[in-house]
């Protein structure tokens, strides 16, 4: 029972600062929908072409694959607690770049920009939070709730722009990203002005220093030592194991979610019905991945991956084998987003986070989230074709493919990091 009280005190003590950490996951999938929900409104407000509202999307998608890819470095430059409290300053100065936004070319400098401090904020508040926790369970619990928050960004996002989206011109837009910039600058006070986290990271930092100091091993710890030194065996099979999983599964999910509206209208819905179903989807979402949060840390979390593996290739299949009307895919992707917060983004979050010696998690987290995102950017240019009625039951069958792929990789991973912990 003291076990138990004890673990919740730690749990109470630091998850105001997964909480902090969690804002810029809000933040992170908030430019993302908030850019996709309201596109056609900055369409039609600022004249855009279709082609520049592919360039758009397609720049944020690749600015914040290059910001993930870069935080390692960042953190090197500026040091990690700096990085970690202003970058949601960055990121609201691009925010506003886009509300002031008169034409084309700004507007695409404010998505640039807040799209790389986007990418940059997710590895660096995941390696913060395990940074400061005292142990690998706290850790673990706290990342995986991180994912809590992203889907409250995708709700909220999703609900900002369906209540302004009656709004005429670009009127409606620009609040939607108003709202990012107001709520990334609340962030940065919290961050920065706030004496609790400051106490935090000096605990954290005196941690660090004398388990360094008692160590008979004080060898620099870098990416190279780690992949390529004497455990480069069981660090490469970790390393490509999660590169493959999110690789695989970022395909599917990125696809569901950047283009779940365009599915659901392919199929006869309706505009109201497509955004409606997107929030109600969204909102079950949210609970899965609140129940993973529970078991992050604990002894049943292989079973919520195998589990979550097994509903997510169950509604490929059944969607591409038995029909792929609307009512049908509305069920997928339903029963698609439970088994991806069970045994998806949080997962691979919480892998990168413990498998990974602290002082390289930024950059090897960074490495595997941008590389993905650069290959789920240039896997949009096709995917509408992919996902009209025509050739659904194709495109399905192909996802089922993948998740095999991603299933298989996961289990090596689950190996592998039993084996690092003997």
């Amino acid at each position: 029972m003291n076990n138990i009280q004890s673990e919740a005190e730690v749990l109470k003590k630091y998850r105001p600062l997964g909480i902090a950490a969690g804002m810029g996951s809000v933040l992170g999938s908030g430019i993302i929908v908030g850019m996709s929900a309201t596109i056609t409104v900055w369409k039609v407000g600022l004249h855009l072409t279709n082609g520049e509202v592919g360039i758009i999307s397609g720049a944020l998608t690749f600015a914040i694959a290059i910001g993930s890819m870069l935080a390692g470095w960042v953190t090197e430059k500026f040091g990690l607690v700096r990085a970690f409290n202003w970058i949601n300053f960055v990121y609201a100065i691009g925010a506003i770049i886009c509300v002031l936004a008169p034409n084309f070319t700004v507007l695409l400098i404010g998505a640039i920009w807040t799209g790389f401090a986007s990418g940059l904020d997710l590895p660096i508040s995941l390696t913060i939070i395990s940074y400061d926790s005292p142990d690998d369970r706290t850790s673990s619990k706290l990342v995986a709730s991180t994912q809590i928050f992203w889907q409250i960004g995708v709700f909220a996002s999703y609900g900002a722009a369906f209540v302004v989206s009656t709004m005429k011109g670009a009127s409606g837009a620009r609040i939607v990203f108003a709202c990012l910039a107001i709520f990334a600058l609340i962030i940065w006070v919290w961050r920065t002005f706030s004496q609790k986290f400051k106490i935090l990271h000096d605990e954290g930092q005196n941690r660090r220093q004398k388990s360094e100091t008692e160590s008979e091993n004080i060898a620099k710890v870098s990416v190279k030592s780690v992949l390529f030194g004497e455990s480069k065996k069981t660090y490469l099979q970790i390393f490509s194991s999660i590169m493959i999983f999110y690789i695989c599964w970022n395909l599917l999910a990125n696809t569901f979610g950047q283009f779940q509206t365009f599915m659901l209208v392919q199929a006869d819905a309706s505009q109201t019905f497509a955004t409606g179903a997107g929030l109600i989807l969204n909102f079950i979402s949210l609970f899965a991945a609140m129940l993973f949060a529970r078991v992050a840390g604990g002894r049943y979390r292989n079973k919520f991956f195998v589990i979550g593996m097994i509903v997510q290739f169950v509604s490929m299949l059944s969607l591409a084998l038995l029909s792929h009307e609307l009512w049908p895919i509305v069920i997928a992707i339903g029963t698609m987003s439970i088994g991806s917060n069970i045994a998806g983004e949080a997962i691979y979050k919480v892998w990168t986070q413990e498998a990974f010696p602290v002082e390289i998690r930024s950059s090897l987290q960074g490495f595997i989230g941008g590389f993905s995102r650069f290959i789920c950017g240039l896997f949009a240019f096709v995917t509408p074709a992919l996902v009209v009625q025509s050739v659904m039951k194709t495109t399905m069958l192909a996802f089922a493919g993948m998740i095999v792929v991603a299933f298989i990789a996961g289990l090596f991973m689950v190996r592998s990091e039993k084996n690092l912990r003997k």
